[in-house]
């Protein structure tokens, strides 16, 4: 199993990249990525020839008459992308916003979980 990291392609389209946090359980893969700021309307997740693009925009909310003296936070476009390996079944990816925190569950497909044969008694 492979998930590539950002490419130059995607570095180029990006104005900062989210921190990615990539696990396996027996049945899933679940990715984690910190959006701090950014409104699920703003995010975009799509799965096209095994490549899973995270992308989308996150906005400077100025308030009116403050100046900004040093940031630390990015703004602007990210993109992610990861090529996920062949027993996913992408129908049933499912993606969670919740307090910054962005959790994407990509299932296996069962077919290719390990499973426990019984052996019956002859």
């Amino acid at each position: 199993m492979t998930f590539t990291k950002l490419t130059r392609r995607s570095a180029e389209a990006a104005d900062w990249t989210p921190a990615v946090d990539i696990a396996e359980t027996g049945d899933r893969f679940v990715l984690t990525a910190d959006l701090l700021g950014v409104s699920p309307e703003d995010i975009e997740i799509s799965l096209e020839d095994s490549v899973l693009t995270l992308a989308g925009r996150r906005t400077d909310v100025e308030a009116e008459g403050r100046r900004r003296h040093y940031a630390e936070r990015r703004n602007g476009r990210f993109l992610r992308r990861f090529t996920l390996p062949a027993t996913i079944d992408g129908d049933r990816i499912e993606a969670r916003s919740a307090y910054g925190t962005l959790e994407i569950t990509v299932p296996k497909r069962a077919e290719v979980q390990p499973r426990r044969i019984e052996v019956a008694a002859a």
